[in-house]
C-alpha cells in the first residue's frame, strides 16, 4: 500500500522538483502538486510538466495533500508554512527537507502548532538549482534522515521512512539536535571551507581569474562545483545552524594549526599519518556506495 494518494510539494527548486519526479515515476498513481513562491517558477514547472498540478497559492495547492513537503531554504520554512496553515487538512502530515532541523521544527511549529510535524532530510543535491535541475534518481541509493520530534506518531514516521524508500533512498532516524552536528561537519563546514577558498583565489591581486580558471586543477574544481551551490539556501544553513557550525569550525582551525605547525618544522612523519588515516575514510565512503571511485568521480568528459 502506497504511504500517500496526494503530495504537494512547495518550493519547486532542485530537490522539490526531484520529489515531483521521482515521485511521478516511482509511484504513477499518486497525484502530485506543486507551488513556488515564484511565478517564473511556477510558470517553468507548467511548461515541463513538473506535476499534475501547478496551483497559484500555498493554501490552494495543500488543500486536499495528505502529505505536504516544504522544499524551502530554511530561512524561509516558517513563512512558507504559515501561508497555508488555514487550508492544511487536519490529516496531513507535513515534512521537509532542510539540512538544519532545530531550527527548522521550531518554525513550522510555530506556524502549524496542531500539525504533524515528520522533518527530513535528504542528503543528496547538486550545485543546479532550479525546477529544471531536477531528476527522479537523485535519492537513488542516498540517505535520508528523518528526525521526528518527541511524541510525534509512529505511523507518521512509518509514513514518511516509507515514502523516501520508495524513491529509492536508505533512511534512518536521528535525534535532531545530533543531525545538526554530523551535519555541521559533513556537509556544512565543507561548504564554507569551499566558499572561503574561492573566494581567496578570486581575490588574490597577483593570480589573474583568467589563471585561476585556466590552472584549476581537480581539486580546486570540486571546490567551485560547491561554491557554485545556491547562495540563498547556504546562507540560510550557516545561520540556522550556527552554534554547530561554529563549533566545528573552531575545532577545524585547531586541526589547520597543527597541520601549518607540521608543514613549517617539517615534520614529515605526522604529515604522513595524516594523509594516510584520511586516505581511508575515502574509501571508507566508496565502500558504503556514498561515491564512485572511477577516475574524476566517473564524470562524463564527452
Amino acid at each position: 500500500m502506497l504511504p500517500f494518494a496526494r503530495v504537494t510539494v512547495i518550493g519547486l527548486g532542485l530537490i522539490g522538483s526531484s520529489i515531483a519526479r521521482a515521485v511521478r515515476q516511482h509511484m504513477p498513481s499518486v497525484r502530485v502538486t506543486g507551488y513556488d513562491a515564484d511565478p517564473a517558477v511556477r510558470e517553468t514547472a507548467l511548461r515541463i510538466d513538473l506535476c499534475d498540478d501547478v496551483a497559484d497559492t500555498a493554501g490552494t495547492a495543500v488543500i486536499d495533500a495528505d502529505l505536504v513537503v516544504l522544499c524551502v531554504p530554511v530561512g524561509a520554512m516558517g513563512t512558507a508554512a504559515a501561508e497555508f496553515a488555514a487550508d492544511l487538512p487536519a490529516d496531513a502530515i507535513v515534512s521537509d527537507v532542510g539540512s538544519c532541523k532545530e531550527s527548522v521544527i521550531e518554525a513550522v511549529r510555530a506556524a502549524l502548532p496542531d500539525a504533524v510535524f515528520v522533518p527530513a532530510h535528504p542528503v543528496a543535491g547538486t550545485e543546479n538549482s532550479g525546477p529544471e535541475a531536477g531528476f527522479a534518481s537523485l535519492f537513488q541509493h542516498r540517505w535520508c534522515i528523518v528526525t521526528p520530534p518527541e511524541g510525534t506518531p509512529g505511523i507518521a514516521i512509518e509514513r514518511v521512512l516509507e515514502f523516501w524508500r520508495r524513491l529509492g533512498a536508505e533512511v534512518e532516524t536521528m535525534e535532531p539536535a545530533h543531525h545538526d552536528r554530523v551535519l555541521a561537519v559533513t556537509s556544512h563546514l565543507p561548504h564554507l571551507i569551499a566558499y572561503t577558498i574561492v573566494g581567496t583565489a578570486s581575490d588574490m591581486e597577483e593570480v589573474t581569474s583568467s589563471e585561476v580558471i585556466k590552472y584549476s586543477a581537480g581539486g580546486f574544481r570540486d571546490f567551485t562545483r560547491i561554491a557554485a551551490s545556491d547562495p540563498t539556501m547556504w546562507r540560510d544553513v550557516f545561520l540556522a545552524n550556527r552554534e554547530a557550525v561554529l563549533d566545528m569550525l573552531q575545532r577545524f582551525s585547531e586541526d589547520l594549526s597543527a597541520l601549518q605547525r607540521a608543514i613549517r618544522w617539517g615534520k614529515g612523519d605526522e604529515l604522513f599519518d595524516l594523509f594516510s588515516r584520511t586516505r581511508a575514510v575515502r574509501r571508507s565512503i566508496i565502500d558504503q556506495g556514498q561515491d564512485d571511485a572511477r577516475p574524476d568521480f566517473g564524470r562524463s568528459h564527452d
